[in-house]
């Protein structure tokens, strides 16, 4: 391990007392790890807040198998260690690295090949904001869905952080954009952000206003975080040989669905999940991202909306402001 950086014994973390509330987040004292064979020690200077670190902390979303138990899936900081056969970064490197938990730290270990350089235009406090949304915005609409230029992306939760990465990513990349949203506020950041339309879920139908938007064909791909019975209302709002893309469930994961529609409009209904993804699969996410949102990010392009930021130890805090659903955009702890 090549480290010409003095590495403290032990770190503040954020650890998880017991399944449950905000509160239940208390700030702890563990040991630096070490990094593993492929991995990056990272001195976390920011670190993304997540639904399913919230998930995590109400017990409804254990990590993977081996993995640690600290949340948080993006970080950015300085590389200053490389563990064995580490060949892209040296210390000193300025990183953003998705990772499989352990962000809300302040060292946190990556692998090489989920780490990407951070654009010269962003702060690392933006740069905590990309990996996890950005990864799973391109794989899922653009790999997955096959979202291409002159398409109709029809995206819900539009002033989430997935949702503000879909809308501007859609639309740098030449597809129109319908989004969803709770409320006036939050319908007019997302015109703001590129949005072609945007229809307040509560008041209006995003069906008939899908419909109405594309002269009666639909959305090409529907990009969902919510499943239960908008399930149904997706294969509705879709265009024949439509692609709809499940990435979370905030509803229900189960649904009553006539899937007739399925078969009238070729559709196709896929989904996924990144956390327990292989470390190659990731490594192949992490390369898209760099060759293609990359270039658009550091050209000023696209980037990610920042809603808000608290101190490491004030983690419960930035759960909370995540569960009101206030925010517009990305929440991010500061170490």
């Amino acid at each position: 391990m090549n480290s010409p950086t003095k590495i403290p014994a032990s770190m503040s973390v954020i650890g998880i007392r017991a399944p449950g509330a905000p509160e239940m987040l208390v700030l702890e004292q563990r040991p630096v790890p070490q990094p593993n064979e492929g991995e990056v020690l990272v001195k976390v200077a920011a670190a993304g807040v997540n639904r399913p670190d919230v998930m995590q902390r109400q017990g409804l979303y254990p990590p993977p198998k081996g993995a640690t138990d600290i949340p948080g899936l993006e970080i950015a900081g300085e590389v200053v260690a490389c563990g064995p056969g580490v060949t892209r970064w040296k210390p000193g490197d300025k990183v953003m690295a998705l990772v499989v938990g352990g962000g809300y730290a302040e060292y946190c270990p990556a692998h090489e090949r989920h780490c990407l350089p951070v654009p010269a235009n962003l702060s690392l406090t933006e740069a905590a904001a990309i990996p996890e949304t950005f990864f799973t915005v391109w794989y899922n609409a653009f790999e997955r869905g096959g979202l291409k230029q002159g398409e109709t992306l029809l995206v819900h939760g539009g002033s989430s952080g997935i949702g503000t990465t879909a809308i501007q990513l859609a639309k740098a990349l030449g597809a129109k954009v319908i989004t969803t949203a709770g409320t006036t506020e939050k319908c007019e950041a997302c015109r703001k952000l590129g949005a072609d339309v945007a229809v307040n879920y509560k008041t209006e139908d995003f069906v008939a206003a899908t419909k109405a938007a594309t002269a009666g064909k639909g959305a090409d791909v529907v990009l969902d975080m919510i499943g239960g019975d908008y399930v149904e209302r997706n294969y509705e709002a879709a265009a024949v040989e439509g692609r709809v893309v499940q990435i979370a469930f905030q509803g229900s994961p189960k649904a009553e669905v006539n899937f007739m529609r399925l078969m009238l409009k070729r559709l196709t209904h896929t989904g996924s999940t990144l956390r327990a993804r292989s470390v190659a699969d990731k490594g192949a996410i992490a390369r898209g991202v760099e060759q293609h949102v990359l270039p658009l990010i550091a050209a000023g392009r696209v980037k990610p909306v920042m809603d808000s930021t608290f101190p490491l130890a004030q983690a419960a805090a930035a759960h909370t402001r995540m569960e009101t659903s206030a925010h517009i955009g990305k929440i991010v702890l500061v170490v």
